[in-house]
């Protein structure tokens, strides 16, 4: 009896001990999809003075309905407050670099965090992934253009555009017409810029791309189209100036004729997952960045719902494609936005906000400077509320990040989390690889 119960404790300890090691073991990981979205100069902020605006402060956006989340952290090697292409450097290999770096360390050619001298969209290209890259700014922007190009200046304007549009991607999308063209050239949106007397828009179209130019071109893409240039703008597809200037000149918010954030990933979407083979696709909404950066907060919170339609159009996906991960992150904020909502009693929907609040920070209201408070939708009691943004600089500045990730391998997204592991979740996904 006895020897039979100490065979009994010695299988129960060896059963407990193996379940102990196989619960710390990590799980294996499943390759797939990567949608990367990149809202720039956002943080938890601007989110929730677009729900307020849009759904009301009781319901839910696309962007609050993404699953994990991680409270990001923007440092680069030698800043606190990070850059755009030094953000977008960091995203796409992995590593710190100095704040002055376009998919380099400064002007040093760099290593990922795999081991390779290339970005992960040009390691996923080189394993046959399908890849694309969508921006409602111009084609230089590093949030997206870092990912297939480096140089030692994101102002090397010509040398960066050619890059990109001779990168193999399947899918550019962006504004940028200038920097396709040569001097003394007429595009669809004006004269070209470069120097080197090149015409890579017909250098695009010898290299197999369909080239389009407006929301309804794109729209009208043939079902079996491969590859295709979209060239939606001269520069972005916004007018990024302040509410006063875009009154005075009569501009829109965006251009008409192109396609919103959203309709590129759309299309991007369909042309990369045809025949069901792995994509990797990074969308950038700039205007976010800009508009805050020129205190619109009208300009900011409309370039903000079109990011959060472009997070639909990726859950929609996702719903129907489960070996998908998106995830969604900026890099700083840009302006540093606030909201303001008193009682209607102290805060009157009918009447200007202030131009400045005591402490002297700017304030806008729905059109500007000195215009009537934005009002929310309504909340579960079926009462809108008024409210005002209040702006801390017309700089990025560190803010309050906030990363989310949803579907395939979306719960190694974890609460403190680097820029830096926003390439080692997307590579995890890619190439089924943990990488320390």
């Amino acid at each position: 009896m006895k020897k039979l119960f100490y065979l009994l404790t010695a299988l129960a300890y060896m059963f407990i001990t193996t379940s102990c090691i196989k619960e710390n073991e990590p799980r294996p990981l499943n390759k797939g999809n990567v949608i990367f979205i990149h809202p720039d100069g956002t943080g938890l902020a601007t989110w929730n003075a677009l729900r307020l605006l849009e759904v009301g402060p009781d319901a839910k956006l696309n962007w609050d309905k993404l699953s994990n989340i991680g409270l990001y952290r923007s440092h680069t090697k030698n800043s606190l407050t990070t850059s755009s292409h030094a953000g977008a450097t960091m995203h796409s290999y992995g590593v710190k670099v100095d704040r002055d770096s376009y998919g380099m360390n400064h002007h040093k050619k760099l290593t990922a965090l795999s081991g390779k001298q290339m970005s992960i969209m040009q390691e996923a290209m080189a394993a046959g992934v399908k890849v694309g890259i969508v921006n409602s700014g111009s084609i230089i922007e590093p949030g997206t253009g870092v990912f297939v190009a480096s140089d030692s200046s994101r102002r090397h304007y010509e040398a960066i555009t050619r890059k990109i549009i001779e990168s193999g991607a399947e899918v550019i999308m962006s504004g940028g017409e200038g920097w396709m063209l040569p001097k003394g050239t007429q595009g669809k949106f004006g004269e070209g810029k470069r120097n080197d007397n090149l015409n890579l828009i017909d250098a695009a179209k010898s290299m197999g791309y369909s080239i389009v130019y407006t929301k309804d071109e794109l729209k009208n893409l043939p079902d079996d189209t491969e590859k295709v240039l979209g060239v939606f703008a001269y520069e972005h597809t916004f007018n990024d100036q302040e509410e006063e200037v875009q009154a005075e000149l009569g501009l829109n918010n965006y251009l008409e004729t192109a396609p919103s954030v959203s309709e590129m990933t759309e299309a991007a979407v369909k042309i990369l997952s045809r025949e069901n083979k792995q994509f990797f696709l990074v969308v950038e909404e700039e205007g976010t960045d800009n508009f805050g950066n020129h205190l619109n907060a009208n300009g900011m919170l409309e370039a903000l719902k079109r990011s959060d339609e472009a997070i639909g159009v990726a859950v929609e996906y996702y719903s129907k494609n489960p070996n998908t991960l998106i995830v969604v992150a900026s890099d700083s904020e840009a302006g540093g936005m606030e909201v303001i909502g008193d009682p209607v009693e102290y805060m009157n929907p009918g009447e200007p906000a202030s131009a400045n609040d005591p402490g002297g920070a700017p304030i806008d209201g729905i059109a500007g400077t000195q215009t009537k408070p934005f009002m929310s939708k309504p909340d579960q009691f079926g009462n809108s509320f008024p409210f005002i943004i209040v702006w801390s600089s017309v700089y990025d500045t560190y803010g309050s990040v906030v990363a989310k990730a949803h579907g395939l391998n979306s719960d190694l997204m974890k609460a403190n989390f680097d820029n830096t592991d926003i390439y080692r979740l997307m590579y995890a996904t890619l190439f089924g690889k943990r990488l320390d």
